[in-house]
């Protein structure tokens, strides 16, 4: 079992910064198995949309919307992912999730597990 548990988030105003974590911890066994890592967000009424993505190699991904303004990055050896955003926009006041894609042993198949969510509010 691997659980993830996200930090960072709360109140900033619009053109500030704030750098989110997320930390994977459980069997090392499983946690040997996770690949990518990922930070979502959900604003109110709207649907859960991916932000920026990371593999375990470093390969990244991100969103149009974050136009530069995001950084993912992760430490293998903390099973942590981070998300460094600056210049935000109260467009950004979400919940931020944190994903990691992992394998299943018992059952042999791809396994996601999603954190508890951390909230961002952006004032203008």
């Amino acid at each position: 079992q691997v659980q993830l548990v996200e930090s960072g988030g709360g109140l900033v105003q619009a053109g500030g910064s704030l750098r989110l974590s997320c930390e994977a911890s459980g069997s090392i066994l499983s946690l040997n198995t996770m690949d990518s890592m990922a930070w979502y967000r959900q604003a109110l009424g709207k649907q859960r949309e991916l932000v920026a993505a990371i593999t375990r190699r470093g390969l990244t991904n991100y969103a149009g919307f974050v136009e530069g303004r995001f950084t993912i990055s992760r430490d293998n050896a903390k099973n942590t992912a981070y998300l460094q955003m600056n210049s935000l926009k109260s467009e950004d006041t979400a919940v931020y999730y944190c994903k990691a894609d992992l394998t299943d042993l018992v059952r042999v198949r791809p396994l996601e597990v999603w954190g508890q969510g951390t909230l961002v509010t952006v004032s203008s």
